[in-house]
């Protein structure tokens, strides 16, 4: 989605100015399975047919391996609507799903990385 287009969906003030269902044809419930640490990344086949402009938004940010919840944080949409919207690109095979690798159990913690990132929160609140 360009910046042109972009802008005519969002008002500053307002947000986005159309509602999250609509984004999804009313749909709630996705076809597929996701939960919000899914992986998710864009394969390079597109859609037969067009499936609106959140879709394309969502194939732009996949070019990397992204999670469902980052997905909705970057789109501004609840998660369940990304799902949705994901949902319909799995079909369409434009991406990929995979499981969020799994921390194995007894494995030792990097102690570092934790107190760097309790240091960050700290520095925000």
């Amino acid at each position: 989605m360009s910046d042109t287009e972009d802008g005519a969906w969002l008002d500053d003030d307002a947000g986005r100015l159309i509602r999250p269902y609509t984004v999804s044809n009313g749909r709630t419930r996705p076809s597929s399975q996701f939960d919000l640490l899914t992986l998710v990344m864009a394969t390079g086949e597109r859609p037969k047919t067009y499936l609106g402009p959140d879709h394309d938004q969502v194939l732009a940010l996949c070019g990397v391996p992204l999670s469902v919840a980052e997905v909705a944080a970057h789109l501004k949409l609840p998660a369940v609507i990304t799902k949705v919207l994901l949902s319909d690109l799995v079909t369409h095979r434009a991406v990929t799903t995979s499981a969020p690798r799994a921390i194995l159990a007894g494995s030792p913690t990097d102690r570092h990385l934790l107190e760097t990132v309790l240091h960050g929160l700290r520095k925000r609140l």
